[in-house]
């Protein structure tokens, strides 16, 4: 058996989660690759370093709040001068990128900024199960892990992981547990490329599937994938089991526990996925697979905040073809993704994802300036994506009826349905969205 286990943010965020996490590994002797995020708040400190232009004091004083959270963790453990030698190195290193990027801002300087937090977090972790008797050994991920030049959103080279997988890294296992990053990778130039931001599941994904692990296990803060958000319906409870499709479909529309893209590399393989919580790992958690044997109607409901509407619209859309070919090309070479879509006889309604913390709008001027060449152009903000997420949803009888007769009082900006059998989607304001979900909810998993 060979599991890789991926750890977030608050899994490691100080000692004593990482002592929880490294047990969890020294119990269960299957996993040999261990994948971790940056320490809680790391990420953050680092992307205020990449995307503002601080005074020298203002930076030195970020770096200094960075190396006191690692610190705060060498200091529990017997090789501490030598930990903190490393860490050094690495805020040496991040000094001298955050002083280039305040010289001129790229996007290739910023990923070798964002991968300082995961450099370190792994390098502590492999010396917290070192500590408990377990052969820890830190791998950097990049040595395995190629991808293109996308910084940002870099695409890995799925066949040349697997093969410097076989080469590099599974020689490693008989001896050690193998302590690596996510989130990162290398280009064929030797830059330091991220996967975008939770990109980390991901990694673990991809890194599963090269090395055709038997299972992975994506260790978190919570115990499992819940029906909802419990800060927003309090009758929320966690799904014991879930289907790969269900998953995807809450992963993409809004379910924070997975990365988006984690169940791709999952489903292609057939790798069973776990998430389960690092704090009480005995409380069990989901299991997502390509077979389940519950299949209800309403599995869950997502959200997704931040959701941009765009409707193109024109007379010259009637019984012509071509032109949503060209509305395509024009978000294609803007690399847009569109994840919903509706069309009449004269218009078409798109809606895009602008996640909290982008630096830029999504649809800029520029894109507009290009579509409004072809049609007139109608952007909406402040709207969210509501998703009810089952099984045969699209041959499920009174479906409408059942979801919008709880929420007759709210605006429906928009509702796509029959795409997939796994999902319903519709807009609401943003105002509205927490009370959308939390009705639904109690009426839907009464």
């Amino acid at each position: 058996m060979l599991n890789v286990a991926k750890f977030g943010g608050t899994s490691v965020a100080d000692y004593d989660a990482m002592l929880r996490c490294a047990n969890i590994i020294k119990d269960n002797q299957s996993t040999k690759v261990v994948v971790v995020s940056a320490s809680a708040g790391v990420t953050n400190h680092l992307v205020t370093l990449s995307q503002q232009l601080l005074s020298h004091q203002e930076q030195q004083d970020i770096i200094n709040q960075i190396r006191g959270i690692q610190y705060n963790i060498t200091q529990q453990l017997s090789a501490e001068l030598q930990l903190n030698r490393q860490i050094d190195e690495v805020l040496e290193h991040l000094t001298a990128l955050v002083e280039q990027q305040n010289t001129v801002q790229t996007a290739k300087t910023t990923d070798s900024i964002l991968a300082c937090g995961e450099r370190m977090s792994s390098i502590l972790f492999a010396e917290v199960l070192r500590s408990i008797g377990v052969n820890g050994l830190t791998f950097d991920v990049r040595q395995v892990m190629r991808t293109n030049s996308l910084y940002g959103k870099a695409v890995v080279d799925i066949e040349a992981l697997a093969l410097n997988c076989e080469q590099q890294l599974l020689p490693l296992l008989q001896q050690h547990v193998i302590v690596t990053q996510g989130f990162i990778g290398q280009d064929g130039l030797g830059n330091t490329t991220t996967l975008g931001r939770g990109g980390s599941d991901y990694s673990a994904a991809l890194l599963a599937e090269a090395c055709q692990a038997d299972d992975l296990l994506i260790w978190t803060d919570v115990v499992g994938i819940f029906t909802t958000d419990p800060r927003i319906a309090s009758s929320a409870r966690a799904i014991p089991e879930i289907s790969f499709g269900e998953a995807a479909e809450m992963a993409t529309f809004g379910a924070k526990i997975l990365h988006p893209a984690t169940l791709i590399p999952a489903m292609r393989s057939d790798i069973p996925v776990f998430v389960g919580s690092s704090r009480e790992p005995q409380a069990g958690g989901t299991q997502i697979r390509q077979h389940v044997e519950s299949k209800p109607t309403y599995r869950a409901i997502a959200l997704r905040k931040e959701q941009t509407l765009v409707t193109v619209k024109s007379p010259a859309m009637l019984h012509a073809s071509g032109f949503l070919a060209q509305v395509f090309a024009i978000l294609a070479k803007h690399e847009l993704s569109v994840d919903l879509i509706t069309t009449s006889e004269i218009s078409v309604a798109l809606t895009f994802d602008n996640p909290p913390g982008s630096t830029q709008a999504l649809i800029n001027q520029q894109v507009l300036e290009e579509l409004e060449q072809l049609c007139e152009v109608t952007v909406e903000h402040g709207l969210s994506l509501v998703a009810i997420v089952g099984n045969n949803l699209q041959s499920t009888t009174q479906l409408g009826s059942n979801v919008f007769n709880h929420i007759e009082d709210v605006s429906v900006r928009m509702i796509c349905h029959g795409a997939s059998a796994n999902n319903l989607c519709f807009l609401v304001a943003e105002n509205d969205a927490n009370q959308v979900v939390e009705t639904l909810h109690d009426k839907l998993f009464m």
